[in-house]
């Protein structure tokens, strides 16, 4: 865990972490968070931000495969395009046949394609990132097995959560406080879904920039972000 407190937006944060059980397909997520909060000894405030991670929600809904139990078979399309994606030492991203084949099925072949295109034109003129910009966000969340990653998300290929402003919304009203869904790793931040819905993403993105939770055996994939009295 990094530093509880962070300065945003002229303003003191805390970011309280909440450990919970390891949650798996069929979970129910809210008594989980519930059951963490308890276990930590904290309750949300009414304007505190109760937020959990996209790959938590995903997988309490079931959105990712396990690459040992053959579920997931890649086309040939997937294997050609994995070839040409950047591998970077901050993950694999969809540069695996199988994430690529995740891309192709939640994206569409024609927009990941497209991407691909829009992607490779870019790199010639020092463009990056233009494939993700267009494929959206749904190939952005897709993560590949990485090693520290507690199991068996180590030998898994994670998907981003359906409806993640639902789910925001169902949290925020269970606990009788604010919520978000966010994809934040070592490179940056997404908010993926909040509420109430004009919730401040970019102040949000600011706020957990450090990556507060960590991506490894933490497990504490829950965290409150409460602002200091000045």
């Amino acid at each position: 865990m990094k530093q509880i407190v962070i300065d945003a937006d002229g303003c003191s944060w805390q970011r309280i972490p909440v450990k919970t059980r390891l949650i798996l397909k069929g979970d129910d997520l809210l008594d989980a968070i519930g059951d963490g909060l308890k276990e930590s000894e904290i309750a949300p405030f009414p304007d505190d931000i109760l937020f959990i991670s996209e790959k938590a929600v995903g997988a309490s809904q079931g959105r990712y495969y396990l690459l040992d139990d053959g579920s997931l078979h890649p086309r040939r399309l997937a294997i050609f395009l994995s070839r040409f994606v950047t591998k970077t030492p901050h993950g694999i991203g969809l540069g695996m046949p199988e994430t690529m084949e995740c891309a192709l099925r939640e994206c569409g072949t024609l927009r990941i394609l497209l991407s691909a295109f829009i992607g490779a034109l870019g790199k010639l003129f020092g463009r990056k990132g233009d494939f993700y910009r267009i494929a959206g966000s749904k190939a952005r969340s897709i993560d590949g097995p990485t090693n520290g990653t507690i199991p068996p998300f180590n030998r898994a290929v994670s998907l981003a959560p359906e409806n993640p402003n639902g789910v925001s919304e169902n949290i925020a009203k269970h606990f009788s406080c604010k919520a978000a869904v966010v994809d934040i790793n070592d490179l940056g931040g997404n908010i993926l879904g909040v509420y109430p819905p004009d919730l401040n993403r970019e102040l949000l993105i600011e706020i957990l920039r450090d990556n507060p939770l960590g991506q490894g055996m933490e497990s504490t994939p829950a965290g409150i972000i409460r602002k200091n009295s000045s």
